[in-house]
């Protein structure tokens, strides 16, 4: 039988018995499947129910094949070492004593000669050259990943299952897994907001609230799809806001006729022209067909507003958010970050960054690119101020704004609003809320605190307000913003900063990203030490 997945009105919930997903139908061969949707949708429960980690709450599920799972967020020991991950130290322990003449005529008759032969080969999959007894602490996140990914294949199951493969990853490694995957003849169902990865795909899956919605074809494709649906929501929207307000306008009349044929009716009973049996039956009738008509009225009216709301509920969800912001008034010419032979580390004798010189004057856009390792996160934190140079000189405007990957910026124990006010300090009430609003914080959604959102939910947070205010400040310095967000809060970061006309220098391995916000230099520490 073929290798398959497939889900029959699958239902999932948290371990708490909050519901996730319901009455899923999906089915999964020998494909590349993207899996999108909001951050807390339940994506990555999704992957744990296929591999048996998670129960289902109600539905079917049949996996005809072998299933291997990389994780997002795997819990590593101290001391382990990379063929730990392949699950093969015995194995490879047994080898070496092998070589070494140490091992029984029964241990070498288990001895598997080609281990080493068959580890080298899995890691040069992903495109590293490691040794297997190599220490994990001596890697970066990213090398880790890409060994965790080798070990995967190197089981050679039916299906790979993939959550955010190539979050923490540079760009070379990025490459790695694109190619591993255009070359995969299995199934695989991934878990990513990398566009560039995305791309590769033969279908995507969208996850909702609501469900899961598959489009045949690539990234490119699906987004073609959804502008159709968009188009089709505005044309309902349009529809249903006519309505309402034809609906209004007859109701209006309607009332009008009424009032000018009661003030007729009253006249004639002044005048005594009518029996006063007969002109209290005739309002009697006017009366009760006035009330009926009303009902009728409001309940075409309620049906008008229950549309309408409806169509804005999914137009919002669908339109990409587009924003305007105050501007910074910074000039060309101006002067915001200056470096000259600078030398900088963690310690003095082994510093990271060496003779490094760069000048960022009025708005320009820069993104800072390199292996990991290579000090991306050091300059940025030079540039802050968090980090003082061995050596050389920092100049840098003082109204900047870093966003880390937590964005520290903000604090997490008040609301967003009170986070605006506490930035903005001479903004008034009613600028609070409409800067928020901008960035699709509206009336209580304001008022939600910090603490609690979602990764998206907080850069964009503190985007609406840092970048909201009277006057924003002339830098802004991102590392990584990218990582951890889907692909909506993705699109809603990109929005915020086209809208801005400040310099920004940002750290990021996403390609797609940086063409988004218009980076117009790039400065490559490849080369530089670790």
């Amino acid at each position: 039988m073929p290798a398959s997945i497939i889900l029959s009105n699958l239902s999932l919930s948290t371990p708490d018995g909050r519901s996730l997903l319901s009455n899923i139908d999906l089915i999964f061969g020998a494909e590349r499947a993207g899996l999108v949707g909001r951050n807390g949708v339940g994506k990555t429960t999704l992957l744990a129910a296929v591999t048996g980690e998670h129960v289902q709450q109600a539905g079917r599920m049949v996996v005809n094949g072998t299933v291997g799972l990389l994780r997002q967020d795997a819990q590593l020991r101290g001391g382990m070492r990379v063929v730990d991950l392949f699950g093969a130290r015995e194995s490879l322990d047994l080898l070496r004593r092998a070589e070494r003449g140490e091992a029984s005529a029964e241990d070498v008759a288990e001895v598997d000669w080609a281990l080493e032969t068959r580890l080298a080969s899995a890691l040069a999959r992903v495109g590293i050259d490691i040794a297997p007894d190599t220490e994990l602490d001596c890697l970066s996140g990213g090398q880790i990943t890409r060994v965790r990914l080798a070990a995967l294949l190197f089981t050679a199951p039916d299906f790979i299952l993939l959550d955010e493969p190539t979050n923490n990853l540079d760009r070379d490694g990025r490459r790695a897994v694109i190619d591993l995957l255009a070359a995969w003849r299995g199934g695989a169902i991934v878990v990513s907001h990398d566009r560039a990865l995305l791309e590769t795909m033969d279908a995507i899956v969208e996850l909702t609230s609501l469900g899961a919605t598959r489009y045949g074809g690539n990234w490119s494709s699906y987004r073609a799809q959804k502008a159709v649906e968009l188009a089709a929501v505005r044309h309902d929207l349009a529809h249903a806001e006519k309505h309402l307000s034809e609906i209004d306008g007859k109701a209006q009349e309607a009332a009008e006729r009424k009032a000018r044929k009661d003030s007729g009716g009253k006249r004639k009973r002044a005048k005594g022209d009518m029996p006063r049996i007969l002109a209290g039956a005739r309002k009697d009738r006017s009366e009760d067909s006035g009330g009926r008509a009303a009902e009728i009225a409001e309940r075409r009216r309620a049906e008008a507003l229950d549309a309408l709301d409806t169509a804005r509920r999914r137009i919002e969800i669908l339109q990409p958010l587009t924003v305007k912001l105050p501007s910074t008034r910074l000039p060309a010419g101006r002067e915001v970050v200056w470096l000259d032979r600078v030398r900088a580390g963690y310690q003095p004798e082994r510093p990271i960054l060496r003779d490094l010189s760069l000048a960022i004057v009025g708005p320009e856009r820069v993104a800072i690119v390199g292996p990991n390792g290579s000090g991306k996160t050091t300059l940025l934190k030079l540039i802050a101020g968090e980090l003082r140079p061995v050596a050389g000189t920092v100049r840098v405007r003082p109204d900047f704004a870093l966003f880390d990957q937590k964005v520290s910026l903000l604090d997490p124990a008040i609301s967003i609003l009170d986070n605006f006010g506490r930035l903005n300090p001479r903004a008034g009430a009613n600028e609070c809320h409409a800067a928020l609003a901008r960035f699709m914080f509206r009336a209580d959604a304001a008022l939600q605190g910090v603490g609690s959102l979602s990764g998206g939910q907080l850069f964009r947070a503190g985007l609406a307000c840092v970048l909201g205010g009277a006057t924003p400040p002339s830098l802004l310095i991102l590392d990584e913003p990218t990582n951890h967000l889907d692909l909506e809060s993705i699109e809603a970061v990109e929005a915020g900063l086209r809208a801005y006309d400040g310099a920004l220098l940002v750290v990021s391995h996403d390609e797609a990203f940086l063409g988004a916000i218009g980076i117009t230099r790039r400065l490559d520490l490849t080369g530089c030490p670790d």
